[in-house]
Parts: structure tokens; C-alpha cells; sequence
């Protein structure tokens, strides 16, 4: 999971991470930020575009100015990866390589689903 643990939705999201006894690895993506061939990655695995996890409510984003930012996906990645406090957050991505935004408890829920029903039978 891409934390940030000043966020009140990655402390949910582990929250029922832990609940749920599921083991799983946190990547404090602003200690440890994504490269651009792991963010276009995340984001294939997302099957989003850049801008569609950027949190343009960030004052960076305004200094930048991403709103008018045509939508080129090279000049977006860019941005992400010299600015990762700009992704949106938690992302999680699963074994298989799956990956979702899991802002709410229902997205938690819907990854703890998936990975639980993938995970090796004993």
C-alpha cells in the first residue's frame, strides 16, 4: 500500500488491513518515491491516467498549474514523480498485480475480497 501516514484514509486503510490479519507491505511513497517506470505501472494496473490521481488541491499543484495542464500523460508523470505528495492516496496493489485508490471502506473491502480470494490455497 502507498501510505502516507498523515492521511487519514491510508490509516483506515491499514486499519483493515489489520483487522482483517492480511500481510501486506507499506511503501511510504513520500519517503520512497515512485520512479516513472513504477508509476506507469501503478497506473496500467489502475487503469487510470495520471491526472485522474493527481490531488490538484495541493499547493504545489496550483504552483505548477495543473488544472491547465494539458492532459499529456508524459508531462503528468513527470510532475507526479518529482512532486509524489500530488499522487492521491492509499493505492493498493495486490499480488497478482491488481490495483485500486482505496479512499473509502467500501474500496478496502473490495481489495481484501480480491486479494483474500487469490490467495494460496494450503
Amino acid at each position: 500500500m502507498w501510505f502516507n501516514p498523515g492521511c487519514s484514509k491510508c490509516r483506515a486503510a491499514k486499519e483493515a488491513l489489520d483487522e482483517a490479519g492480511v500481510t501486506y507491505r507499506l511503501r511510504r511513497y513520500l519517503d520512497d518515491p515512485p520512479s516513472e517506470a513504477e508509476l506507469r505501472s501503478t497506473l496500467d494496473a489502475l487503469g487510470l491516467e495520471p491526472w485522474d490521481i493527481t490531488r490538484l488541491g495541493e499547493p504545489v499543484a496550483a504552483e505548477l498549474g495543473l488544472a491547465d495542464l494539458p492532459h499529456e500523460r508524459d508531462a503528468w508523470i513527470a510532475a507526479l514523480v518529482a512532486h509524489p505528495q500530488l499522487i492521491q492516496r492509499p493505492i493498493m496493489v495486490t499480488t497478482d498485480g491488481q490495483a485500486w485508490v482505496a479512499r473509502d471502506p467500501d474500496t478496502v473491502e473490495t481489495v481484501l475480497g480480491h486479494e483474500q480470494s487469490n490467495a494460496p490455497r494450503a
